[in-house]
């Protein structure tokens, strides 16, 4: 019997798209509640005509528990609490069936944390039946909110992992003959992504051990105007999804210097699509698909210093090095796919 699968979602993105295609291949039958797209990263999708998508803003908080009984879903899917209609809505099932909170917060033990985790039994946990978080990373806050472990998912972010591992496929003999001596940096221009650390440190290895390689910074944000401003440094402004494949055959090293970001599904992306990673010990995906010495180096989020020093080490890399690292981060990308993730949806029961 068709599952009929109801997601309460912020704003699309493709690799969620993956997975909803996936779960399509899997007999379900997919509702979407959407938020708008999102200014600072206006991305543009082909939606699938065999999902049924609904814009958040034609829905008061009880129209939108009437749509949602009218569709009568086999399992809801809320992305977080924000929403407060959502979780109106989420309550009106009485977890009669699975209700499915997805959250990507890392367990910081502040106040706030621990004001959530106080009130989850009353505010969050009566509401849903289960939690699901991308990795390792999130299991821990998902447990201090009250879900059992039995009832905690992982995965819940993942690639597009067929386009991405093709990409691979398409570049690898080029690769392996001339691996492209470019870090790409993609990502908001705001100073917790790190891009200042990483401007300074790669200008001061050019400095300390003159060498050919380039930067390419795709994005935009409000440091745009404070960006560096160097010829070895390059800035494209941001991209879509369709442009990427130039990007990815022309780059090689992927890196991602956040002070903070609770996952940063690129890093899966990127790792299939065969890139060596330097990404700070602040990115969430780092738990899952990165391997020191193997695909990459994580580092101290923030320290400069350290972020250099992972630079280097990719530098002094002979380009046969580099692939057998592109190699390994393929491998260890398929950890988790679309497949993977709508298997897992599939299984949440009470």
């Amino acid at each position: 019997m068709k599952k009929k699968v109801l997601f309460l979602y912020t704003e699309l993105a493709g690799y969620f798209l993956a997975g909803l295609n996936a779960l399509l291949e899997q007999g379900a039958e997919i509702h979407v509640v959407r938020w708008p797209v999102n200014k600072e990263a206006p991305f543009e999708f082909a939606e699938n005509s065999s999902i049924r998508f609904y814009p958040r803003e034609d829905y008061n908080d009880d129209s939108l528990t009437d749509l949602a009984r009218k569709i009568d879903p086999d399992i809801l899917v809320c992305s977080g609490w924000m929403d407060k209609g959502y979780l109106k809505t989420v309550k009106a099932f009485g977890k009669q069936i699975p209700c499915v909170l997805t959250l990507d917060n890392h367990w910081r033990g502040d106040a706030k944390q621990w004001a959530a985790a106080l009130i989850s039994p009353f505010y969050l946990k009566s509401k849903f039946t289960h939690a699901w978080v991308p990795g390792a990373p999130q299991v821990v806050f998902a447990k201090k909110m009250g879900f059992p472990e039995k009832r905690i998912m992982t995965g819940f972010y993942t690639a597009d992992h067929a386009l991405f591992s093709l990409y691979y496929e398409k570049n690898r003999a080029q690769k392996q003959a001339a691996f492209p001596h470019r870090f790409l940096y993609i990502g908001r221009y705001v100073d917790f992504k790190g891009i200042f650390d990483m401007w300074e440190a790669f200008l001061e290895l050019h400095q300390q051990q003159p060498n050919n390689w380039e930067l390419y910074c795709l994005g935009t944000g409000d440091a745009w105007d404070q960006r560096a401003k160097d010829e070895r440094i390059r800035h494209f402004g941001f991209v879509q999804p369709h442009e990427m494949e130039r990007f990815i055959a022309e780059t090689g090293v992927f890196i991602l210097p956040s002070h903070k970001e609770p996952w940063a599904v690129t890093v899966h992306e990127f790792a299939a699509a065969g890139f060596p990673l330097i990404c700070s010990h602040k990115v969430g995906a780092v738990a899952t698909f990165l391997e020191p010495e193997q695909n990459g180096y994580a580092f101290e989020a923030g320290n400069k210093k350290a972020l250099l020093q992972q630079m280097q080490r990719m530098v002094e890399k002979t380009d046969e090095e580099l692939n057998e690292m592109a190699k390994a981060s393929v491998e260890i990308s398929k950890r988790l796919t679309p497949e993977i993730w709508a298997q897992t949806l599939l299984s949440a029961q009470l």
